[in-house]
């Protein structure tokens, strides 16, 4: 396969690959995945998101807490990630956000520290990488009372209408896109896809989950990313290797990156 592929969401941290961590991600550059982010999702993965990224030149991190993992949050905590954040190898604050579709944590809770990690993003000067899930409209409201166009950043894993998107493009958003994209039953985030300007689109795993087809239902990696590249490609009437040098760039546009490719 060839080279510049930017995997902008992944768990490489999850106990999935806790057998085949080491030679897996040892292997992801053979492949053309030429540049990976490791995103936390609660205070213990935004910490072995950093080690992994210590130990692998290509691979960087984000810190932030996943909003079912909020209960027990604490302002000290908040502190503690503000410190993880200078590390050189963070890139950005997430996944943060809402997520409905369980009955825990409360709403409420949920609300309160995805302000606070916007708060926090604001403060250290780093994106956001939001997390939204059967909460549309909280997600939006909250986001423009922060003024999140100002902080900037990501809709991981997008799975709103382009009526939504819209309001997402108008903030300076940019939309995460995977393996749902190839699903047969995603008609909407195709809509979506071929609505969107291709500047704005980044890809991305979310390892080792929503793996595409025709690999669905199993463990998810990075080189799958080459089924995300041809749907896309198909959607918008262009190259493989197009699609790879626009979501290259986008994605180091979004983590504030050089390496451009013209």
């Amino acid at each position: 396969m060839d080279g510049n592929i930017y995997d902008t969401h992944a768990h490489y941290d999850d106990e999935a690959f806790e057998e085949d961590r080491k030679s897996l991600l040892e292997s992801l550059p053979k492949h053309g995945i030429d540049r990976v982010v490791n995103v936390g999702a609660s205070l213990e993965s935004s910490e072995r998101s950093l080690e992994l990224a210590t130990h692998y030149e290509f691979l960087y991190a984000a810190v932030g807490v996943h909003p079912s993992e909020t209960v027990s949050l604490t302002d000290a905590d908040i502190d503690r990630l503000r410190e993880w954040s200078k590390h050189p190898k963070c890139v950005a604050i997430g996944e943060i956000g809402l997520d409905y579709y369980w009955p825990e944590p409360d709403e409420k809770v949920q609300k309160e520290w995805f302000r606070k990690q916007l708060e926090l993003a604001r403060e250290v000067q780093k994106p956001v990488i939001i997390h939204s899930r059967d909460a549309c409209r909280d997600t939006l409201d909250i986001m423009k009372d922060a003024n999140a166009g100002d902080i900037g950043g990501v809709i991981h894993c997008y799975s709103y209408s382009v009526e939504t998107a819209k309001e997402y493009l108008n903030l300076g958003f940019f939309f995460g896109i995977g393996g749902v994209i190839t699903f047969k039953n995603a008609k909407k985030l195709v809509e979506t896809v071929e609505y969107l300007p291709m500047d704005r689109i980044v890809i991305e795993t979310d390892s080792p989950y929503l793996a595409p087809a025709p690999n669905r239902g199993k463990r998810n990696n990075s080189i799958n990313l080459s089924y995300v590249v041809r749907e896309i490609a198909r959607i918008k009437g262009i190259s493989d290797e197009e699609v790879r040098r626009v979501t290259w760039n986008n994605a180091c546009r979004l983590y504030r990156q050089d390496s451009m490719i013209i």
